[in-house]
């Protein structure tokens, strides 16, 4: 029996025995369960072995940024003590470690890219802006029975008061909406049919209670209820229920509905939106209460209600000079939700790709920029397409979807606080008719108001914690 190194035995006197080999898998470097070896002495590592086992474990053993961890995964992969004397010839599991950890290169991949946590919904984004403005059509179709210049006031009040009430309710239904679907559905069961019969007692004031009393009753009515849906999610519901208005507006161009037509579609448009919304809170209500939740504090909706309030003033004064300007800017609220989405989406890959606050706060600065961008620049055909003025569109635009982003960020108070002085000084300019007068009050206002909202955005949205 032969004892020379090299042979067929591998430096190992061994005594087979007899029986079928066993179908465990073992690692390579296991003994064999039907061998009875006895090693020889060894004078140091056996480096050709320690080379093929860094091989094997190279993908594992290169991200390691310390050979603790290397001894780790060799514990884990079941190698004894006897096992590493023997088979590799180094006394024990941290020798055997930092010899695998000095002959495998470091390599750190990159981890798989994220998935995008506000990713938007296209659609939904889109359809909403659509939304904000089919209500449009049931002037359209109404406008011949009512003398709409002699009513403008009243409906205008009832709208602001509405719209003001509206953001503030919004607001509040989002907040009980994270303790609750139930708790949401009670606190717009109570707070919209408050801020509809608000609105048109307010807007009674100036109709001194005529006709137009009812029909801000309807406008108030339906923007109560659109909002109960819109915050609920149910915007294919809203849509369905104003299908009678799509097909009145629809057949004008070719066909005189006549009076009944014309006023019996808008009231059949606001019953079923009614209807629905009655629907939607009755399944609301049926899901289980949450015991012991906290209600948010109502000064905590003060200030979205303020910004609604000065958002429609803003809108008011662009409209007395260019009305299809509103059209516009109100159907561009969907691009304009779908761009916060993707500013936040954006700025959380900025963090993950800089390493030093000053890097973050300059792609920030360009996210802001790019996202601006994005949502002026079809702004601007729109306004010559219809004749408006570019300039004060554009800057009522960036005012309204930066303060917007301030908001989605919880900084209410300072995009409310801008926006109201803007609307007050532009709203003092045009009311008392102080120079420069009205063509430039309202982009000089909202030049300002731009400049100082983007301001706040990079102090605030230029640091890393908001967006962690």
């Amino acid at each position: 029996m032969s004892l020379e190194p090299g042979g067929t035995e591998q430096d190992t006197l061994a005594i087979r025995l007899a029986g079928p080999r066993p179908p465990r898998r073992r690692p390579r470097w296991a003994l064999d369960d039907t061998t009875l070896a006895i090693r020889l002495p060894r004078q140091g590592p056996d480096e050709e072995a320690v080379s093929e086992l860094a091989a094997e474990l190279a993908d594992r053993i290169g991200p390691a940024v310390h050979p603790y961890e290397v001894a780790a995964l060799l514990e884990a992969e079941g190698l004894s003590a006897s096992l590493i004397n023997e088979r590799y010839g180094h006394p024990n599991l941290f020798s055997l470690a930092s010899a695998l950890y000095e002959r495998v290169p470091r390599t750190f991949p990159e981890p798989a890219p994220a998935a995008d946590p506000w990713r938007p919904d296209t659609l939904r984004c889109l359809l909403r802006g659509v939304l904000f403005a089919l209500p449009g059509l049931a002037y359209l179709l109404t406008a011949p029975l009512w003398n709409a210049g002699g009513y403008a006031p009243a409906l205008i009040v009832a709208g602001l008061v509405s719209w003001a009430w509206g953001q503030a309710l919004g607001h509040r239904a989002h907040l009980r909406m994270a303790t609750g679907r139930r708790e949401a559905g009670r606190t717009l069961l109570f707070g919209a049919p408050v801020g509809a019969v608000a609105a048109t007692a307010v807007a009674a004031l100036p109709a001194e209670g005529g006709p137009v009393t009812l029909v801000a009753a309807a406008q108030s009515a339906y923007l109560a209820a659109a909002g109960v849906l819109l915050v609920l999610g149910r915007e294919r519901l809203l849509l369905s229920a104003l299908s009678p208005l799509l097909a009145g507006a629809a057949v004008l161009p070719w066909w005189e509905p006549g009076p009944a037509l014309r006023a019996g579609l808008p009231l059949l448009a606001l019953l079923a939106t009614l209807t629905v919304t009655g629907w939607v809170l009755r399944g609301a209500l049926a899901v289980p209460a949450v015991t012991d939740a906290t209600r948010p504090r109502l000064l905590w909706s003060l200030p979205y209600g303020l910004f609604g309030l000065a958002a429609g003033v803003l809108v008011l004064l662009e409209g007395r000079e260019e009305p299809y300007a509103v059209i516009v800017l109100t159907l561009s609220m969907g691009p304009a939700e779908w761009l916060l989405y993707r500013y936040r989406g954006l700025s959380v890959a900025a963090l993950r790709a800089t390493a030093t606050p000053a890097g973050f706060l300059l792609r920030s600065a360009g996210v802001l920029g790019l996202c601006l961008l994005a949502y002026l620049a079809p702004l601007l055909p729109a306004a010559l397409l219809t004749g408006s003025d570019p300039a004060a569109l554009l800057l009522l635009a960036a005012v309204l979807w930066t303060a917007l982003l301030l908001q989605a960020f919880g900084a209410a108070w300072s995009s409310a606080g801008i926006c109201l002085a803007a609307a007050a000084g532009a709203g003092a300019v045009v009311l008392f008719r102080l120079p420069p007068g009205a063509a430039l009050a309202l982009p000089l206002a909202c030049g300002a108001a731009a400049l100082c909202l983007a301001a706040c955005a990079l102090w605030l949205l230029g640091r890393p914690a908001p967006h962690a």
